[in-house]
């Protein structure tokens, strides 16, 4: 776990979310879904805010064929979340020994072919620094 202040996320979906940071809320919701041909098994942190629920941080485990490799992934989401495919804030990075992108409020990587995991955080509630962070531990659970 990263020296910073936080808490384990759990696991979800086979992952483990090693680190959740400090200043996320405590509503935490599991769901799962299914968009175009992928399943999607997802965990929500939220906090109660005076104009009411807030979602502070997302984590999907995503499962689908389609999701062959990192380009396939970059599009899906760019559907998925209606952006453009070629958002230029997304820069690479490693996930051990995967691929992956990382933005300003959003960090995911092709685990294998037709797995992947999706980071997504509301940036005035964690920073880009954090999001990475978080994106790093999500690990796998050995079985």
């Amino acid at each position: 776990m990263d020296v910073r202040t936080g808490r384990s996320g759990g696991e979800l979906d086979g992952f483990r979310v090693g680190y959740v940071p400090a200043g996320v809320g405590d509503l935490v919701t599991d769901f799962a879904t299914e968009w175009d041909d992928v399943r999607f098994v997802s965990r929500v942190w939220e906090r109660e805010t005076g104009e009411g629920a807030r979602v502070d941080l997302r984590v999907h485990v995503l499962r689908g064929g389609r999701l062959a490799t990192l380009a396939d992934l970059r599009a899906f989401l760019a559907d998925y979340h209606e952006r453009d495919a070629d958002d230029p804030t997304l820069t690479e990075f490693r996930h051990g020994d995967s691929a992956g992108l990382i933005g300003p409020a959003e960090a995911f990587w092709l685990v294998e072919p037709g797995v992947a995991v999706d980071v997504v955080a509301t940036p005035d509630a964690v920073d880009a620094e954090e999001l990475a962070a978080v994106a790093r531990t999500v690990s796998p659970v050995a079985g």
